[in-house]
């Protein structure tokens, strides 16, 4: 394993312990469980290590969660998908407001749409339907959005936000 990927790893990990120790504090609305964390880190995961090693965050921190009892299945789509979205947003522009829109996007809408099967099949809640998770998610990613962009503001004043994609070879964004 080379030097830039061990670093990613590592930072990886990091940002999946930092979700379980976090996954205690969450909003329930409705069935499931807001936790705006999981909607930072995706968005942290994007602007530091990209959207490959962001959806794996975000697989190990939903799989993890589910073990330990303090998430559900919807984990899943969720947080798979806005990771996605906002990983490849950041990777294509460099900017940062359209990766927040593609994390509110790619969780609050389609993770929210894509957690409908799993409700329906896997869960078999009779009651779901197409749209039934998609205010929640949004409601959960906002919250997580505007979390890290808070933080990405405060890393990027002090400069450390730069240092950090250096060290992890991403490039900059662009202002």
């Amino acid at each position: 394993m080379n030097n830039e990927n061990a670093r990613k790893l590592v930072v990886a990990a990091m940002m999946t312990a930092l979700i379980i120790a976090l996954s205690g504090f969450y909003i329930p609305v409705g069935a499931s469980k807001c936790f705006p964390i999981q909607h930072m880190v995706n968005i942290l995961s994007a602007v530091l290590l990209g959207p490959g090693w962001g959806v794996a965050v975000a697989f190990c921190a939903s799989l993890i969660r589910n073990l330990m009892g303090t998430g559900t299945l919807l984990a899943f789509p969720g947080s798979m998908v806005g990771a996605l979205c906002c990983g490849l947003m950041y990777r294509y522009t460099k900017r940062l407001i359209p990766t927040y829109a593609a994390e509110i996007v790619g969780t609050g809408v389609l993770g929210g749409m894509l957690a409908y099967p799993i409700a329906l099949f896997v869960l078999e809640n009779k009651a779901a339907a197409l749209f039934t998770y998609v205010l929640p998610f949004l409601i959960s990613t906002v919250g997580g959005t505007l979390i890290a962009a808070f933080l990405i503001a405060v890393l990027t004043k002090t400069k450390a936000l730069a240092y950090m994609q250096r060290q992890l070879e991403i490039p900059a964004q662009k202002h």
